[in-house]
């Protein structure tokens, strides 16, 4: 190599490079409102190829009437850049409630470009939700004990007394102790189901294959509850392991494939729960109490075309006693926020008519450990895993 090659300067990024590096969705915009360019994450976000998004006017993805295009008139009148926070670009081919904060500028070079970076609001808000998802399975921990103590040793003594009178009553009576005891056992397994929530000990954890999880959760759903119907799947082969409890994620999987068959229940032919995984980097979580942060670069999606959760119901889904199911105890879920909770992870629900994802974000096992620091929260080698699986 030459002295003059050595002391060469590097020669700068490709700037498409730069922009698609980016994990925010950039875009620029023409005099006449099309789309002249997008970086890869404005492709996701807009769930559409870069060829089809130059073909189209931006008023045709947002919502009508949507504060961005007044933002863009703005800026390109007053040639300064302009922010604005929480707007909403949800359609209904995208999903609703697609809050995002907006920074639109003006590319000086190319008069009448504007320039448009959206930020997502959904990661942190989700974490704040999250948060309070596990505070609220912490506050059922008392109330389950209280219950297994209070309730459980007087129900046995009622049983009892059920049963002895049983064996003198007419035929008549007879059914109203069997009414008793029914009703006994029932509140019984309705405590059961409660202690969990008190179940407060480590959870053992190591490399979970998800793909092994959810093929196991598909052959129990479509040998019982969801014999009829159709299963889509949409796997990321190249995934690394998910630092994980097997057994917990089954009952996790198993529980959101239960609910998704209900929701599709009544939708006869057309009836089909989507299966999803994918590698999401970035995506890192602050635990209370703890310096670090998780890395959850694991997401795995259950989807359903069902009615959709009822919008009253979407702040309070994982809390305990809520369900729109007639006979439901409402625990469901929020045992499965909980299992999520325990594993360090994010549980996450979107539902509108015909498309309804329930979204959980893990993290993934780090190999360089030994099997006692696995169990720990914190997972500071996740980016050199990124690179491998990037190899």
């Amino acid at each position: 190599m030459s002295l003059a090659a050595e002391h060469r300067p590097p020669q700068p990024p490709d700037g498409d490079a730069i922009l698609n590096a980016l994990p925010n969705p950039v875009m620029l915009i023409g005099p006449d409102g099309k789309i002249v360019d997008a970086n890869i994450a404005a492709e996701a976000f807009f769930e559409t190829s870069i060829q089809l998004l130059q073909r189209q006017l931006l008023k045709e993805l947002v919502p009508f009437g949507s504060p961005l295009l007044a933002l863009i008139d703005q800026v390109r009148h007053s040639n300064s850049a302009v922010n604005e926070y929480k707007v909403d670009l949800g359609t209904p081919r995208m999903g609703g409630d697609r809050q995002v904060d907006l920074h639109v500028a003006p590319l000086n070079e190319r008069p009448g470009h504007i320039v448009v970076m959206l930020q997502e609001r959904s990661i942190a808000d989700k974490m704040d939700r999250q948060l309070t998802h596990r505070s609220a399975a912490r506050s059922v921990i008392a109330l389950a004990a209280m219950l297994a103590h209070e309730i459980k040793n007087p129900l046995s003594g009622i049983r009892g007394a059920a049963q002895l009178l049983e064996q003198a009553a007419s035929p008549e009576d007879r059914t109203l102790t069997r009414l008793i005891c029914d009703e006994a056992d029932r509140i019984v397994t309705l405590v059961d189901r409660m202690e969990v929530f008190g179940d407060e000990r480590p959870v053992t954890r190591g490399p979970v294959n998800i793909h092994s999880v959810l093929d196991h959760v598909k052959r129990l759903a479509q040998s019982g509850f969801a014999r009829e119907i159709k299963f889509v799947e949409d796997y990321d082969p190249s995934l690394p392991p998910v630092l994980a409890n097997q057994d917990q994620l089954i009952q996790v999987f198993l529980n959101l494939v239960k609910n998704a068959a209900e929701a599709v229940v009544d939708m006869g032919t057309d009836a089909e729960i989507q299966l999803t995984t994918a590698f999401r980097p970035g995506v890192r979580l602050s635990i209370p109490g703890k310096k670090s942060r998780v890395s959850l670069p694991l997401e795995f999606c259950v989807k359903d075309n069902g009615p959709g959760v009822p919008e009253d119901l979407m702040p309070n889904l994982f809390d305990p006693f809520v369900t729109t199911k007639p006979t439901g105890s409402g625990l469901g879920l929020a045992l499965v926020a909980k299992i999520v909770g325990d594993h360090g992870g994010i549980i996450e629900c979107e539902s509108i008519p015909r498309k309804t994802t329930f979204r959980v974000l893990l993290p993934m096992f780090n190999e360089t450990k030994n099997h006692h620091n696995s169990n720990r929260d914190d997972e500071p080698g996740a980016s050199s895993h990124a690179s491998q699986r990037a190899k």
